[in-house]
Formats: structure tokens, sequence, C-alpha cells
């Protein structure tokens, strides 16, 4: 695990990387019969990506199985195949997403949602297998509600500094950044 999360010295991932270990997840997909459908979502939905591009991959689990166990038997497999480290769980609604780093600093995004919720939730999905239900996409927040998000951020730091918490108003004052650069992307047409 140390050795994957060296960054100097290291050699990045290669595209043909990303595109076996794509191509062995949806192998694993194939051989489990507790998934039925699967998609890939993100930047290589619809493009080749480029070469830094992650790998976001989705799958529908028939809603008998809890998408825990499949998730938790994938992640094996990843670890014992790739020498995948879990970095984190995400639950979305249904869905569960896990994020892996693999050698070469490759992000991989694997997620599972019940069958009878699987869907899109934006653009970029592309489906590959299986069925999908018609879900509406999700909205990013507002300008206004961003620029009301900084301001709330802002008054809460000011109060930190008031009470002399540096480190909490530190927190707060970097969730303003993260609104403001938000901001910034969305007037230059980017994602955020």
């Amino acid at each position: 695990m140390v050795d994957v999360l060296i960054l100097s010295g290291f050699s990045m991932f290669s595209v043909n990387d990303r595109e076996r270990i794509r191509d062995r997840v949806f192998e694993m997909a194939a051989a489990d019969p507790r998934v039925v459908a699967g998609a890939v979502v993100g930047s290589l939905a619809h493009s080749a990506g480029d070469r830094w591009s992650d790998l976001d991959l989705t799958f529908a689990v028939e809603d008998s199985h809890p998408i825990l166990d499949v998730l938790e038997d994938w992640t094996r497999t990843l670890v014992d195949e790739f020498d995948a480290v879990q970095l984190f769980d995400l639950p979305s609604g249904s869905s569960l997403y896990r994020v892996f780093l693999l050698p070469g600093c490759l992000q991989f995004d694997l997620s599972f949602t019940p069958a009878s919720s699987f869907g899109a939730t934006g653009p970029k999905f592309r489906l590959l297998f299986g069925s999908v239900v018609d879900k509406p996409h999700i909205q990013p927040p507002s300008a206004r509600n961003l620029f009301g998000y900084a301001v709330h951020h802002a008054l809460r730091a000011r109060f930190c500094i008031e009470r002399g918490r540096y480190w909490q108003a530190e927190y707060w004052i970097s969730g303003v950044r993260d609104y403001a650069l938000s901001l910034a992307c969305r007037c230059r047409n980017l994602p955020a």
C-alpha cells in the first residue's frame, strides 16, 4: 500500500493500463449473476478521455442482493489483482460509490445501485449492458446559491475568528474559497 502512495519516482498509469483494468472489471460484471446492468460514467462516457482521465464505472445489482455485499466482494478482487487501495466510500441516494487508488496513481470510482433505481443522473452516462430507469438529472447549484453559501461560510469564519477559533475559521475560509472557485468555473463553462 505504501508503494502506491509514494508520489516521487513513480510511473504514471498508461491509457492501456486503464483499459486493461476497465476490461477486467467488465469481465467481473459478466461473471457475477447479481450484476444486471453496467455503464461508463464521467469523462470516458462519451469520449476516449485523455491521458489523465480516471476510470468511473457503475453497475446495477439485482434488488434481492445488498449492494454492499457485492462491493465488498469486488473490493477483495481489486485489492488482490491490482493492489488497489480503498480511499473512501460515498453514499448518494440508493447508490454507493467506492473510490480506489491503483498503481500509477489511477483513480477508480466504482459504484453500485439497486436495479430498480439504476439510471443516469447526468449527461455523462453510457449504458453498456442491461437497462435503466428514467431519472431526472441532478442539477448543479445555482450561482445564487453558490454565492449564498460563500457568504454564509464567510460569516461563520468571522465568528470563529472573534472567538479565537482559528483552525475552525480556516475550515470555513476554505469553504468560501471552494465556492468562489465554483463560481469562477461556472463563468468559464467549466465543470466544478
